[in-house]
């Protein structure tokens, strides 16, 4: 586990961005995803080894890093929460309003795990 910035109460500190260290962090914060992560990771390393490529896997590494981000951080994962379940508001206003709060947690947590 990594250091990092201090942003309030976090759950876990910041896994390093290895596959095993992903999902032991996953196993604690949010361990009803462990199976879309699998299948995930699967799905990862089959188009890494067709297309000689490894950007899949990094590509994967990132996407959970910013999950786990989110789910270990709780101000994070409240607004989060809040802005996903006002994505279909009846007012288009206030969607716009979530979608880019949401926009916002995504960009948030991205820039934290990648330093």
């Amino acid at each position: 586990m990594s250091t990092q910035a201090d942003h309030g109460h976090e759950l876990i500190p910041r896994p390093e961005l290895t596959p095993d260290a992903l999902r032991a962090a996953l196993a604690v914060v949010a361990p009803g995803r462990l199976d879309e992560m699998q299948a995930m990771k699967d799905d990862a390393f089959a188009k890494a080894v067709e297309w000689q490529s490894l950007s899949p896997v990094q590509s994967w590494v990132l996407i959970w890093a910013r999950e786990i981000e989110i789910a270990r951080r709780p101000d994070l994962s409240t607004r989060y929460a809040r802005a996903e379940s006002n994505l279909e508001h009846e007012d288009p206003a206030v969607a716009r309003e979530a979608l880019g709060e949401l926009s916002a947690v995504l960009d948030e947590a991205m820039k934290a795990v990648r330093g």
